[in-house]
């Protein structure tokens, strides 16, 4: 039909710990959701998996984004900019990106804060 149905899920080191709403029939969607996620100080990845809700099989992967600790190292002043979707499986084709803001807070206890906003996908 020209559109999809998409969602995003985030994990953290392969677990799965937000789920977006669906925004319905739309290439562009805007979520406008905010989280607050605390990050073990051994975390490795965080990754957004961006997918498409389909009522009759098995929701799609459209593809995925991902940083890790060692790239949030190496900008310790955050990272902001276009990031291309990725393959989740290498027979699907995928095309898209999303403009991510991600910045590390500061620490509560052992624990780190991750600000990661959404700013625009296509």
């Amino acid at each position: 039909t020209g559109s999809s149905d998409p969602y995003c899920i985030v994990k953290i080191d392969d677990e799965a710990i937000i789920r977006t709403a669906t925004v319905w029939k739309t290439l562009s969607p805007f979520w406008g959701e905010e989280y607050e996620v605390h990050l073990h100080p051994t975390f490795h990845s965080v990754s957004i998996y961006v997918m498409d809700e389909d009522a009759l099989s098995r929701d799609d992967v459209i593809g995925k984004v991902c940083f890790t600790r060692d790239m949030l190292a190496e900008h310790p002043k955050g990272y902001s900019g276009w990031m291309s979707l990725s393959e989740v499986d290498p027979d699907e084709e995928v095309q898209g990106e999303i403009h991510l803001r991600v910045e590390v807070q500061g620490s509560q206890g052992s624990q780190q804060l991750l600000c990661c906003t959404v700013l625009e996908a296509r």
